[in-house]
């Protein structure tokens, strides 16, 4: 698998150096990706964002610091919740569709057909779908972002009855471009795992439909797990490179 990944990635690389990247299949990638995705996305961002600032507006207007909410809901947003929602949310609606689509090339020898032919698949195939992901990845990452902050404004201001003023002031004493900065880096990394993985499972699917079925099941689960787990690292990286600010 980890010979698959940088298989893919030096050719994804060498395509687009040579000019021979199918501008055309990631262009249909990338419109099928967001089409699938954008949707679930926004429904599962805002409630995100109204839970998140019920929650801890409600614990810190115990200790009378209401305040913070805004800055709460920058970081907690921005930093964790927007690239792990558009990832997982991409690796369950793209992901799953890239490597039934792959899968099923593969069970009826097409991809065989193609390597026959002299056609590298994973420069034909794997290529585009790996930039359309990431590409998709890091526009939805923004959405949730947006839609979040969004929805835990309204919920903050109308909800738990803070004031807009103390919402957007500790909201700006909190951010830095560090957390975008972050963000951006794993909705990338997100959407690069989630393409190869399901590329992989697809293209190495076997034994008719019902392995078709097994692939696109493997390929969810092990792309959430490897997600969590590169949130864990690159989070820690950018604790200790840019930690959080504090007012």
């Amino acid at each position: 698998m980890v010979a698959m990944f940088v298989d893919s990635c030096t050719v994804t690389v060498r395509a687009l150096v040579r000019r021979r990247f199918s501008w055309w299949e990631f262009l249909l990638q990338t419109r099928f990706l967001a089409s699938v995705a954008l949707l679930p996305t926004i429904l599962i961002a805002i409630p995100f964002g109204l839970v998140l600032v019920l929650t801890v507006g409600g614990l810190t207007s115990q200790v009378g610091a209401a305040s913070l909410v805004g800055g709460v809901n920058s970081v907690g947003t921005v930093r964790q919740a927007a690239p792990i929602i558009s990832g997982i949310v991409l690796a369950g609606a793209g992901g799953s569709a890239i490597c039934a689509d792959l899968g099923s090339r593969a069970i009826r020898s097409e991809i065989a057909a193609m390597r026959v032919m002299a056609v590298d698949p994973l420069e034909r195939l794997v290529a585009p779908r790996i930039l359309a992901t990431m590409l998709v990845s890091v526009l939805l990452n923004g959405v949730v972002a947006f839609v979040g902050i969004i929805s835990g404004y309204l919920s903050a201001v109308y909800l738990l009855n803070s004031t807009a003023g103390g919402f957007l002031h500790s909201f700006s004493a909190f951010s830095q471009p560090a957390d975008l900065i972050e963000s951006t880096v794993k909705a990338a990394l997100f959407g690069l795992v989630a393409a190869l993985v399901a590329s992989y499972q697809g293209l190495n699917a076997q034994h008719g439909p019902a392995g078709v079925g097994d692939a696109v099941n493997r390929s969810v689960v092990l792309t959430g797990v490897l997600l969590f787990v590169i949130n864990l690292v690159v989070s820690q990286i950018f604790l200790l490179a840019a930690p959080p600010r504090v007012g």
